[in-house]
Order: C-alpha cells, then structure tokens, then sequence
C-alpha cells in the first residue's frame, strides 16, 4: 500500500513539475498578446487577430449592399475612415456574447473617423434589427444572406462560414486587419483601431 501511494505521490509530483515547466517556457505569441499589441495572436480558443503592414494590404474593399432597414450602403460612404466590418447571425453564440463589446468600442470612437458595420451572413431584416434591439447595437448592419455581390466583396478577404469574424479596414479601404473568433475584449479591437487613425495622420 505504501508503494502504491508513494508512486501515486510521485506521479502527482512529476504533473506539477510539467505544468510548472509549461507555465514557464517562453510563448512569443502569449508575450506579444499581453505587451497589448496583438499582432499575429492565435489563442487555443481558435481567437486569432493578425495586422497586416501597409505594404502587404492589397487593393481596396469594393462593395454595396442593402442594410436592414432597406436603405443602401457602399464602401464609398466610408472614404477616409477607418471601417470595422463585423460577420455575424443573431442565433450565432459567440456574436451574441461579443456584441457589447463590439459596441462599447464603436462607442469609444464616436466622432472620429472611424465607422462600423455589421454584415449579417444568415438572417432576414426584421431578425437583425431585432437582435439590434435586444442588444443595444446603435450601428447598422448589411444583409448578405440573398446578396451574391456582397458576399463575394469580401470573399477573398476572409472564410465567411468563421463566424463571427472582424476586419478592419484602413482609411483607403484595405483590410489591415481581421479578428476571427469571439472579440474576448473591446480593448483588443480599439487598439488596432487607434493605430490605424494614427496612420498619416
């Protein structure tokens, strides 16, 4: 009985050793993460942000769509602005979960040049002005799910079926960064916002 337990100990002892050595080793990703800038994180979650330098960013963002209260929307309305693009579906768990947080940070930029939109890959209008209500999201929101054009504007720019996913959109239209996951904090996403108002400025 006492070696049976001695093993047991020892087991236990050599467990807490590997977490403890784990807990140790050096996480490039897991530092950059928590030196708050974000670039190229991939947590185990599946959440991964990535920033793509100025160079590398491709041509501009062309599309237009419908909002779901009928009127228009294009990506020229939002010439000159830094534009966060939000993929989303109102039964979809993880948009559920981070839609205050998307909010508090479009709050944060009221009266800036910055803007967001939603682009809603499932429902009819009246769910997505629902959720809207149901969540106190003052933005507006572009429907996808009967619009062929608008869904292959931003094809090549990220997997639509990860929802949710974010892009942000620099101030001459170009994807300069996508978040795909569950947004776990507003910070996150203001951070990459502000780096890109301050671009040329």
């Amino acid at each position: 009985m006492r070696r049976i337990l001695t093993a047991a100990g020892s087991l236990a002892a050599a467990a807490a050793l590997v977490v403890g050595l784990a807990a140790c080793t050096a996480d490039p990703l897991a530092d950059q993460y928590r030196a708050g800038d974000n670039k190229g994180y991939i947590a185990a979650n599946g959440f991964q942000t990535a920033e793509i330098p100025a160079d590398r960013r491709g041509e501009p963002v062309d599309f237009a769509g419908t909002l779901d209260d009928g009127s228009t929307v294009s990506s020229s309305d939002y010439d000159g602005k830094v534009l966060v693009v939000n993929f989303w579906y109102a039964t979809c768990g993880p948009c559920i979960i981070e839609a205050p947080r998307l909010e508090q940070a479009y709050k944060t930029f009221e009266g800036q040049d910055v803007a967001f939109l939603g682009i809603n890959t499932y429902d009819q209008p009246s769910t997505a002005q629902s959720f809207a209500r149901d969540h106190d999201i003052s933005y507006p929101s572009a429907m996808a799910v009967n619009d062929a054009e608008l869904k292959l504007a931003f094809n090549d720019k990220t997997p639509l079926n990860a929802t949710p996913t974010t892009l942000v959109l620099d101030k001459q239209g170009r994807v300069a960064a996508r978040i795909v996951g569950e947004l776990p904090e507003a910070s996150i996403l203001e951070a990459i916002v502000r780096t890109l108002v301050a671009e040329g400025a």
